[in-house]
């Protein structure tokens, strides 16, 4: 095992890039949603602004974090047929991409208009993506033996 301080050690672990990156898509895009959430609750439009942003970033930091993920896979475990929890991860994982990118775009298009709130649909869309992360985090950390696995 190398040293905690080397940059090599640090930079090409196998997976350590994937473990530190995810942590970001998945707090900005639930805090986006909370926030969302809350700013329709409350009419405060910069609340539901403060949500834009977040769940932008976490639209954009979801690409690294799917990427390393596959590079993880290839990586440590040299391309092998996914299964169990692992093949959920990853689909999860996609699947969580996928929803915040949705998310964000009918963010994007409903501000074509400054006075529009995004469509009441979008609230079902954002509860979704905060559900799949959310589950995708938990088998993530059985993955990485946080949770007991």
């Amino acid at each position: 095992m190398g040293s905690p301080f080397d940059p090599k050690t640090v930079l090409l672990a196998k997976h350590a890039q994937h473990v530190v990156l995810i942590h970001f898509p998945i707090a900005l895009g639930i805090a986006g949603v909370a926030f969302d959430f809350l700013g329709r609750w409350t009419r405060q439009r910069q609340l539901i602004t403060v949500a834009y942003y977040n769940l932008m970033a976490a639209a954009l930091l979801a690409v690294p974090a799917v990427v390393t993920g596959v590079l993880a896979w290839q990586w440590a475990l040299e391309g092998q047929k996914l299964r169990g929890i692992l093949l959920l991860h990853l689909v999860g994982g996609c699947l969580s991409a996928g929803l915040l990118w949705a998310v964000a775009f009918v963010h994007f298009w409903s501000r074509r208009t400054p006075e529009t709130a995004p469509p009441d649909y979008c609230l079902l869309l954002e509860g979704c993506a905060a559900a799949v992360c959310a589950v995708t985090a938990h088998l993530g950390g059985f993955l990485s033996g946080v949770n007991g696995g």
